[in-house]
């Protein structure tokens, strides 16, 4: 599998010292920069593409929970903490692991492997599997153009047709792998290799235009183009 770049904030310097030892030991990890202030992160995070960000919640600043709805959705967070009450309101965002300082070095990379599992399977995997109705359809992802949220439903439009799965696109976006699916606004994850144009705030696709929402712009512009 390829390098997982990831990112440590944290205000205690003792707590980036720890996890910036243990990302040493793990060679399939690869620490781009630690800050002690989430803000200064986001910088990095619109810049360039981070896997994984090792993120404390309760911090000055901001809290890391509320940083974590900031952060583009490819990026994988592990909260790193020592108040265990923010447990329930980690897992509701859905993300990968919560860890209770003081953190051992085998249960941080329990943590990151779960990570590296998931990049595994991902770069295995070349399709998914679609309910739609009592039918199953195996899409391939080179056939799969875009995919748009439709109330409770998502559409799927293939080069075959369109097929329509009660599913969140939310959902779809976290199972979906990062390097050729993009969401690009609220109702649209798109596959970034069949992107024709980017005209003023819209893709096209073949004949299909997509809305750009001011939030992913500047994303759509340095993944895609």
């Amino acid at each position: 599998m390829g390098t997982i770049k990831c990112l440590i904030v944290d205000d205690e310097e003792l707590a980036r010292s720890l996890l910036k030892t243990y990302v040493a030991k793990v060679n399939y990890l690869e620490l781009v920069a630690d800050f002690e202030n989430p803000l200064d992160a986001i910088k990095v995070l619109k810049e360039q593409k981070i896997d994984l960000l090792l993120l404390d919640i309760q911090m000055p600043e901001i809290k890391g929970t509320d940083f974590a709805k900031m952060i583009p959705a490819e990026t994988q967070v592990i909260f790193t903490t020592a108040y265990s009450e923010y447990a329930l309101e980690g897992f509701e965002l859905s993300v990968l692991d919560y860890l209770l300082k003081p953190i051992t070095f085998e249960r941080f990379l329990q943590a990151v492997n779960k990570l590296k599992t998931k990049t595994d399977k991902e770069e295995v995997e070349d399709s998914i599997v679609v309910k739609s109705g009592y039918d199953l359809h195996k899409l391939n992802y080179d056939n799969i153009l875009f995919i748009e949220s439709d109330s409770e439903y998502v559409v799927y439009h293939t080069t075959h047709g369109k097929i329509m799965s009660n599913q969140s696109l939310t959902a779809l976006e976290k199972k979906l792998p990062a390097p050729i699916f993009m969401r690009v606004h609220r109702s649209y994850i798109v596959n970034k290799n069949k992107v024709n144009a980017l005209k003023g705030k819209d893709l096209t696709i073949e004949k299909e235009i997509i809305p750009v929402s001011a939030r992913y712009f500047d994303l759509v512009k340095k993944n895609i183009f």
